[in-house]
């Protein structure tokens, strides 16, 4: 079941998604049909489904996906912005996922230096048009203590028997997620959008340059 749900973003096709515009159009056709072919195709809506299932975020709550992806403004096409307005209107289900009911979310932030740095360097990069990789932005002795510090973070939250979440800024949340993914096991990356109102949020470690 874990590695299905590892893989199911490569299991999801246009006919899936298809399938999943059908179930939508059971429960509310106006809206379905206000999400394709009006508001984005069926191959954006594709791109969408599985960049929300790479990082295991379940689809079924396909009602709050439709409604965040028609209601962006200004109107979007951009698969990666679509993916950042459904993980907010996911926001309470993702936490909990990772939370359970718990009120307190512990959470791991970046030295605000640090943070300032990669958020420059990423938004330059997307300026001219370059890849959002962390990779690509940081030196490589600086991208090795990153994710160094990021799995000593997991390490101690996994001792303490709690998940390990990075909470960062809105535009560094897809770069960090991408970059954890190749490297750092068992992060949860975040964005300060992400969090619901009812949770409290406490640091328990702060990852600096």
């Amino acid at each position: 079941n874990q590695i299905l749900q590892k893989h199911a973003h490569e299991l999801i096709g246009h006919e899936e998604t298809q399938k999943w515009l059908d179930q939508l159009e059971k429960i509310s056709p106006k809206l379905a049909e206000e999400l394709v072919p009006t508001t984005v195709s069926i191959s954006v809506l594709l791109r969408v489904l599985q960049n929300l299932l790479k990082e295991e975020v379940p689809i079924r709550d396909m009602r709050s996906i439709a409604e965040a992806i028609v209601n962006v403004h200004p109107k979007s096409q951009d698969p990666k912005v679509l993916t950042t307005v459904a993980r907010q209107a996911l926001r309470r289900m993702i936490v909990q996922s990772i939370c359970g009911n718990e009120q307190e979310i512990p959470v791991i932030t970046l030295d605000p230096d640090l943070e300032q740095l990669l958020l420059k360097s990423v938004q330059q990069s997307q300026q001219t048009g370059g890849q959002d990789d962390i990779g690509l932005v940081l030196e490589p002795n600086m991208v090795e203590k990153l994710q160094r510090s990021l799995q000593d973070s997991v390490q101690r939250q996994e001792m303490l028997g709690k998940p390990a979440i990075l909470l960062v800024s809105g535009p560094l949340r897809p770069v960090l997620a991408k970059f954890a993914s190749y490297g750092v096991e068992r992060l949860h990356v975040l964005s300060y959008q992400e969090v619901p109102d009812n949770k409290q949020i406490t640091i328990v470690a702060s990852v600096g340059q």
